[in-house]
């Protein structure tokens, strides 16, 4: 498989070294730039999987960046690394077009994570024995792969869908994950018309799941959900 290409523009050249030779030690291809405007020529020239930009860069800072690359491209997921981290800058990034926001100092296996989720299939970080196995919640048997319950005789076919939204919330099982998380990871962003989609979904999953009494899909109000049994 084609090595992943990471654009990382970052103007503290000491970081930027260090967090180039980690991603390369975990067999990424990375593209370092010391400031906005060489990352968007590199990223007008390289077309690179994912940018991590730094917001406090000189020629073009992150955000007058961001704003140049979306609008030739929407799809390229982008991530901050910054220092700033009062929810203003955060909402901003946001509603620019950033996809994930890391706050200085992070761990480049927490970047890689967040790279991972972000260029999966569904956003989702799913561990192969997840995909590969049938789990338990319940008395149900979850084939995540096929997008299916079972109980007894009777199989429960799940939209792929339904069935990201489960798995996620199954490995989270027992604990609250928030509305936004299940937002970002399902479907990019926490806007109006995706929140009613949610909605929508985690009806459908309790009735699903309603063969086995003791599954209950439980809405933490103005937080999120817990998945129980």
């Amino acid at each position: 498989m084609d090595k992943i290409t990471v654009l990382l523009a970052e103007d503290e050249l000491a970081l930027g070294h260090i967090v180039r030779e980690s991603l390369e030690e975990r067999e990424f291809n990375v593209i370092l730039c010391a400031d906005g405007a060489q990352a968007y020529t590199q990223y007008l020239k390289h077309k690179p999987d994912i940018l991590a930009l730094d917001i406090m860069m000189p020629k073009l800072d992150g955000f007058e960046l961001l704003k140049k690359i979306r609008e030739k491209d929407k799809i390229t997921p982008v991530i901050f690394l910054t220092a700033k981290s009062q929810v203003k800058d955060v909402v901003a990034g946001f509603e620019i077009g950033a996809n994930d926001y890391l706050k200085k100092p992070f761990s480049v296996e927490e970047l890689i994570v967040r790279i991972k989720v972000l260029l999966s299939t569904n956003r989702l970080l799913i561990s192969t024995k997840t995909l590969n196995n049938i789990v338990k919640v319940g008395d149900l048997d979850f084939d995540p792969a096929r997008n299916k319950l079972e109980f007894n005789k009777t199989t429960i076919h799940l939209t792929a869908r339904e069935s990201e939204l489960l798995n996620l919330l199954y490995q989270h099982k027992h604990e609250i994950v928030s509305r936004k998380i299940l937002l970002e990871k399902l479907w990019g962003n926490d806007n109006f018309f995706n929140a009613r989609s949610l909605d929508v979904f985690i009806t459908k999953l309790r009735k699903h799941m309603a063969i086995d009494p003791q599954i209950q899909l439980i809405n933490i109000r103005g937080v999120g959900y817990k998945l129980v049994w």
